[in-house]
Order: C-alpha cells, then structure tokens, then sequence
C-alpha cells in the first residue's frame, strides 16, 4: 500500500491580479475562512511515509479545490463577484492543474494494481456557530466503502492504544461522503483507492504549528497503518 499525501487548504495566497477582490477585507486572509492553520506544518511532517505529496497553496477565498466543478461553493463569497470568463480563467490556471497532478500519479499508482491510501490533512475550528466541537481528531470516509472503514477503524485503534486521552471520531465534524476531491476520486477509481480525510482540532495550532505530540501521534500511527 503506497500513501498518496494531499494538503488542499496549506496556504491563504492570492494571485496579485485578484487581490483586489479582498481591498475591503484584507484581514480574512488570515483567518479559517482562508486556508487550514497548522493543516501545512502537518502535512510537512507526515511527507517522508508519502510516495507521492502534493499541497495547493492558492487560497479557497480564490476557488475551492476541494469541491467537484460545479459545486455552489466552488468560488467564495469575494470570488463569486468575477464574471464567467474570469472564472473560466481561475479553474484553468489554480483549480484543474492542482487536481490533475493528485489524479495522475494515483491513476498510475491503481494503474498497476497498487492500493493507495490517501490522505488529506485539514484541521477544523473548536467552535462553529458557538457550537463547542467534541473531537481532537476526525476521520472522514465513506462507510460503504470496506477497506476504508477498516483502515480508519484500524487507525483510530493505533492512535488510541497509547494515547487513551484523545477525542478521535469518525465522520466528524464533517460527513467522509460528502462533496470532496476524495469523493470525486472515489468515483474514478475502484477498490484500490482509499480516500481518508484528516481532520485535527485547531486548538492544537500555535501561530500555522501543530502541536509536537500530535504530529508524533498521526505519524507513528500512519507508519504502522502503512506497515
């Protein structure tokens, strides 16, 4: 089993040509609504178990890469203002190239019968709508699906075996099966993709770090699952 290593929400960059759209709000781009804090120093640290690693450092403010083409959510509430022609631009330049480049090298990977497992580092804010979140870590995946139901199983096992004291859930604080880019990759290949999103708490982020003990947990936990 060969581990395919995604980051979607790294980065909160914006292309100089559609920095104006944020003149009004400069101050959302450092926020959640921008990108995932602590999601890229993660996805640093997991990269040696990887075969292949890829992070999209353009700002879901621009386009969201981790929704399907024509998702209502795939421009934001400031990108949602260009007009089809810009947007047409926006997916050809910062949306179809990030997506093909993952779908590519995991086609090749299942292409020669290998299992990929692959994993897609976010991190998820403690309170939404003033609605405190019970859970350290997520898991998503789609429960129809035999061999990720076990894999998150087994993980969520080898990440509680020496640390009893975290929350780890599955298909929270988000539903494994709802539109995604390993949704969309799901429907492309067969039995030998397994698509896990990876969902750490942000109380575990100081200024973009994750906490230390939590990358050791993920990553001694993905080295066994691997193994």
């Amino acid at each position: 089993m060969k581990l395919v290593l995604t980051c979607e929400h790294a980065a909160a960059e914006i292309p100089s040509e559609y920095s104006y759209l944020f003149n009004a709000e400069k101050y959302v781009l450092n926020t959640h609504e921008a990108f995932d804090p602590g999601a890229f120093d993660l996805f640093q640290y997991l990269k040696p178990l990887s075969h292949f690693r890829f992070y999209h450092s353009i700002g879901r403010l621009l386009v969201e890469v981790n929704r399907s083409e024509h998702h209502p959510k795939l421009f934001s509430r400031y990108s949602k203002k260009l007009d089809k022609d810009q947007k047409k631009l926006v997916k050809q330049y910062y949306y179809f190239p990030y997506r093909k480049q993952v779908e590519e090298q995991i086609g090749t990977l299942t292409g020669k019968g290998i299992e990929v497992l692959h994993i897609s580092v976010h991190s998820f804010t403690p309170v939404l709508n003033g609605q405190e979140r019970n859970c350290d870590l997520g898991l998503l995946y789609d429960p129809s699906r035999k061999k990720e139901s076990s894999v998150c199983r087994k993980m969520k096992e080898l990440i509680r075996e020496n640390n009893s004291d975290l929350v780890v859930r599955m298909n929270y604080p988000y539903l494994g099966k709802a539109d995604g880019f390993t949704t969309y990759l799901r429907k492309k290949f067969g039995e030998n993709y397994m698509g896990i999103e990876l969902e750490v708490n942000q109380k575990f982020v100081s200024k973009n770090s994750m906490d230390k003990r939590i990358k050791s947990i993920l990553k001694i936990a993905i080295q066994q699952l691997l193994q």
